[in-house]
């Protein structure tokens, strides 16, 4: 797939919107605070669905003209019905997606068209951890790899910095890298 370029975008950006955002960002800091949220429903054994609609941002509620639904299940060897990834599974499509929609934006911005971006994501796993049968192995990802593929009309060099400035700037790698404060709170019937 080739990105074309158009007096109104690049790589499918629209590039005058982005930097009026920036412009609008840093005019009035407050439109900045966001808060995305999503909603689970237990289906049954592993199986659940995820829904995505509204959000607070750049001042107010917002909803979209239809939601997003998103299953997640385990797959039989893990006593699932594979009806959809794997929590974990979900984590590395969700880096993979940030990563990438990063460098579309920022390669837009430097005036560089591209003409394909593919990556693989591969995270290691020690069941030890999750099934509670050592205490010494952690429950989520060991390590994670990300290897992209970047096709455009700028030398290799300024392609791999197009990444590179993705990952300085990806919300899913900071929270992954960094961790965030996560509370849990519960409601019974």
């Amino acid at each position: 797939m080739t990105a074309t370029t158009t007096d109104n975008g690049r790589n499918g950006v629209d590039v005058a919107t982005l930097f009026a955002t920036l412009d609008a960002v840093k005019a009035q800091p407050e439109i900045a605070r966001f808060q995305f949220r999503a909603t689970n429903r237990w289906i049954s054994g592993t199986h659940n669905r995820g829904t995505i609609n509204g959000y607070y941002g750049a001042g107010q509620e917002n909803t979209r003209p239809a939601d997003f639904t998103f299953d997640a299940d385990h797959p039989p060897v893990l006593v699932g019905g594979d009806n959809g990834p794997t929590p974990a599974e979900h984590l590395l499509h969700a880096l993979a997606a940030c990563l990438t929609a990063g460098l579309a934006n920022i390669a837009s911005a430097r005036g560089i068209d591209l003409e394909e971006v593919t990556s693989t994501v591969e995270g290691d796993i020690n069941l030890l951890g999750i099934l509670g049968l050592d205490p010494e192995v952690r429950n989520g990802y060991e390590a994670i790899r990300v290897v992209f593929h970047v096709k455009g009309d700028a030398e290799a060099e300024k392609l791999r910095a197009l990444v590179e400035q993705s990952r300085s700037r990806s919300a899913v790698y900071d929270v992954i890298t960094h961790g965030v404060p996560v509370s849990i709170d519960v409601a019974t019937a």
